[in-house]
């Protein structure tokens, strides 16, 4: 069966640089995007997103806000978005879950066609979340 539970999505941000990660499961070669995760049984949002993080990029979240929320068909979800602040910023990516994880500045991310990467499309909550850390400059 598909996976049914709610999807935590989430822009981690420490001072001024936000961390993005290439999944695996990316169609594009050069797409970095945020984080995410689904929801466990017993388990609070804030605490599905410290543990996500945690396993995909080894680095700790503290605080952890909501941002928004989107529905995606496939399974019949909802996205929730957050914003986290790390606790650490060294990367120890899980090989399984991502190819890579940096992390990027403002202006990296504002600059990023022409640094060779590319975001997520304009419609996701994760490009909102990205583009609403880069606005609140």
């Amino acid at each position: 069966f598909p996976r049914t539970d709610p999807a935590v999505i989430m822009l981690v941000v420490h001072g001024e640089r936000c961390l993005l990660g290439h999944s695996q499961r990316f169609p594009r070669t050069t797409m970095y995007s945020t984080l995410a995760g689904f929801v466990e049984p017993g388990e609070t949002l804030e605490e599905a997103v410290a543990r996500e993080v945690r396993e995909e990029t080894g680095v700790r979240v503290g605080r952890v806000a909501y941002h928004s929320s989107q529905p995606w068909p496939f399974p019949a979800s909802i996205m929730l978005g957050f914003h986290a602040e790390a606790l650490s910023e060294e990367i120890t990516i899980d090989p399984a879950e991502l190819r890579d994880a940096r992390w990027f500045s403002r202006g990296e991310i504002r600059g990023h066609a022409a640094r060779g990467f590319h975001l997520p499309r304009p419609d996701s909550i994760a490009r909102r979340l990205i583009e609403d850390w880069v606005a609140a400059e």
